[in-house]
């Protein structure tokens, strides 16, 4: 295992264990009747073989997701100062650590509890999430799990390219089947560097809606394809994952997919996007992003 591995394992452990020596040391449930009973179920579970303890993110899965643990902000806190947390890459608050948007990305702060729940500053304003809703779909979850397309594109690479518009407008005038759409939207997905220089074109990945040889079955060559959307097969068609929301680009994933960077900034697009520590971040959203 390389030296930047076990940096990483080590790190995360340190965490870890930090937040559970808080938990069970009481500070995030109400009394030690509560605790007793988890660990007792805890205990029975591991006896009844439920429970298998196979590394970090199974630890993640049966001690504190699985139970629907109480997280602690102190936790929270301690990812976004820490470097590494969610993938190799800086901390989060290096870059948002103020909600003035002359000293802090997007007027982000990242720094407080109420920094995160105020969300970005910037011109349109907006909140990153919604405590106690799905966390996953938020602007914060979209940035900490999702790659941008095509797979591997720079960081630097700029979203304010023609292209991008292009399907911007489209989506906004309600991603009609039209001849706009044949002659400018349609072989923006079938072409070459469409978005980026020297990247691939979408449908290279994304051809038809079998898996394989299209990834999340998804047919970004026809119209029919791109309004069935994703896993149509997997889900069925009814519960397909739509990628377009007609006359909705700000809510349409294909649009999302295409101009949001995940963070941290540079993140290789294979580390892990469920990392134990961003299914905890998004649980403390669920739960309603607690300051205590």
């Amino acid at each position: 295992m390389s030296n930047r591995n076990n940096h990483h394992r080590q790190l995360f452990r340190m965490l870890l264990l930090g937040a559970l020596a808080s938990f069970v040391g009481g500070s995030a449930f109400a009394d030690k009747d509560q605790r007793t009973s988890i660990n007792r179920e805890w205990v029975e579970d591991l006896r009844k073989g439920k429970i298998k303890i196979e590394g970090d993110h199974s630890a993640v899965d049966t001690l504190i997701l699985g139970h629907n643990i109480p997280i602690p902000y102190d936790y929270i806190a301690s990812l976004m100062r820490a470097p590494n947390a969610f993938g190799q890459g800086p901390a989060c608050i290096i870059c948002h650590a103020s909600n003035n948007p002359k000293t802090s990305y997007r007027g982000l702060d990242l720094s407080s509890c109420e920094g995160m729940k105020v969300g970005s500053t910037e011109v349109p304003a907006h909140p990153i999430f919604e405590p106690g809703k799905q966390a996953a779909k938020s602007i914060l979850g979209r940035r900490m799990r999702n790659n941008r397309m095509p797979l591997g594109i720079p960081f630097s690479i700029a979203s304010d390219h023609p292209g991008y518009a292009t399907v911007y407008n489209w989506i906004a005038d309600g991603a009609k089947n039209d001849d706009s759409f044949k002659k400018n939207v349609l072989p923006l997905f079938k072409k070459d560097s469409a978005f980026a220089p020297n990247t691939p074109a979408c449908t290279t990945c994304h051809m038809s809606n079998q898996e394989p040889p299209s990834f999340h079955e998804m047919d970004l060559g026809s119209h029919a394809g791109i309004m069935l959307g994703a896993d149509s097969v997997a889900k069925g068609v009814a519960n397909a994952t739509k990628v377009v929301i007609p006359g909705k680009p700000e809510e349409s994933s294909l649009f999302h997919h295409l101009v949001e960077d995940r963070m941290p900034p540079g993140i290789a697009p294979t580390e892990d996007r469920d990392h134990p520590n961003t299914r905890i971040l998004l649980r403390w959203i669920e739960q309603g992003a607690r300051c205590n």
